[in-house]
């Protein structure tokens, strides 16, 4: 197994759960990036983000996710833009293995419908799913090219899916046809 899994995906896609059990199934450590950022700054993603900015917000991001380079044996979660920046998609890539949580729409609607307000991005949405769906496309349009850039794509077709079996298969099919 390689020493570093960054999972990758849409607000909604999973990640943070999925990574969770994936460590806990790999005997890895597990770090949520946006929870890191939130220890070290002191604040949540939604302050950071009111307080600061984005631009602020994606140049912490991008040192934390840094920092984690000399951590073997872990599992993390990035937030939903982390590959949009700062070379990040790249720099993941090279010292790890990438792996895209990619959902049908409907599913990540549905997660993201859940909390909201945990997320900055999605301020002011109301309840139109339409709305919903429109956003969620139009995000995923711009970050698919880096999405796409990730070694594996998990497609979990429902909430109920043995997401974490399914994705050690997918990682052990990958690295069998991977070059050493």
């Amino acid at each position: 197994m390689p020493d570093r899994i960054f999972i990758l995906g849409f607000m909604g896609s999973g990640k943070t759960y999925l990574g969770r059990r994936l460590a806990s199934a790999l005997g890895y450590q597990f770090t949520d990036l946006d929870e890191l950022i939130v220890q070290q700054e002191g604040q949540n993603i939604s302050q950071i983000f009111d307080n600061k900015g984005e631009t602020y917000f994606r140049t912490i991001e991008a040192n934390a996710l840094r920092q984690l380079g000399s951590v073997d044996r872990v599992v993390v979660s990035c937030g939903g833009g982390t590959p949009c920046f700062h070379e990040n998609m790249s720099w993941m890539n090279a010292h790890g293995l990438t792996l895209w949580l990619n959902p049908p729409l409907e599913l990540m609607r549905i997660r993201l419908q859940r909390k909201p307000e945990k997320r900055p991005l999605l301020k002011g949405l109301g309840s139109d799913e339409k709305a919903w769906d429109h956003f969620i496309e139009d995000k995923m349009k711009a970050r698919l090219p880096y999405y796409r850039a990730a070694a594996i794509e998990y497609v979990q077709q429902s909430e109920s899916a043995d997401s974490v079996a399914e994705v050690l298969s997918l990682i052990k099919n990958h690295l069998s046809c991977t070059p050493m």
